[in-house]
């Protein structure tokens, strides 16, 4: 588990960094509102809309054949931990680079990217586990049926978010005295 959350944590902690130094917490508010829309209406009405953004690139076999399973470990962790280098399914995984963007403090961006780097690592080790044990073809079926069901909840997650950082971008024009 560690070697795929320890180095996620560190690359999403890295990019909270980046992206909370310089000041685009507006844009990124707006920019994940078109993203929600653009993403979430398609999958919350079980369509096939457009690709998630994501790379189709995976580990190249010469980094991993050939090596002690300890160096293997630790390879795929480097890579597929964070997120950045693979292709992930849903297209709730590019809402989050923008909402760390959208958050505004280097502190609180470095802190709650380093927690997503730390979830995203752990699901993805515990997915290497139990993928690791022989799939029969019913297994398989269901599993694709769970993927089609993750799809539309993941959907309607992102309208649910877009609706909420729609809500955000507005209210950084005015300013409501209590």
């Amino acid at each position: 588990m560690a070697a795929y959350a320890v180095p996620a944590a560190l690359a999403w902690a890295l990019l909270g960094l980046l992206l909370n130094f310089l000041p685009l917490s507006r844009a990124a508010l707006l920019l994940a509102v078109v993203y929600c829309v653009f993403y979430g209406v398609p999958e919350a009405l079980g369509r096939a809309g457009p690709a998630p953004p994501g790379s189709r690139w995976q580990v190249p076999q010469r980094m991993v054949s050939g090596v002690s399973p300890r160096r293997r470990i630790l390879v795929w962790g480097a890579v597929l931990g964070p997120g950045f280098a693979t292709r992930n399914p849903y297209a709730g995984f590019g809402l989050l680079l923008l909402m760390v963007a959208a958050l505004g403090s280097v502190t609180t961006g470095v802190a709650v990217a380093a927690a997503i780097g730390i979830a995203h690592g752990t699901g993805r080790a515990l997915a290497v586990v139990r993928d690791s044990r022989q799939i029969g073809a019913t297994e398989y079926l269901r599993t694709l049926l769970k993927s089609m069901y993750w799809r539309t909840f993941d959907g309607l997650a992102l309208l649910v978010i877009g609706g909420v950082a729609a809500s955000a971008y507005i209210s950084t024009f005015w300013h409501v005295r209590l």
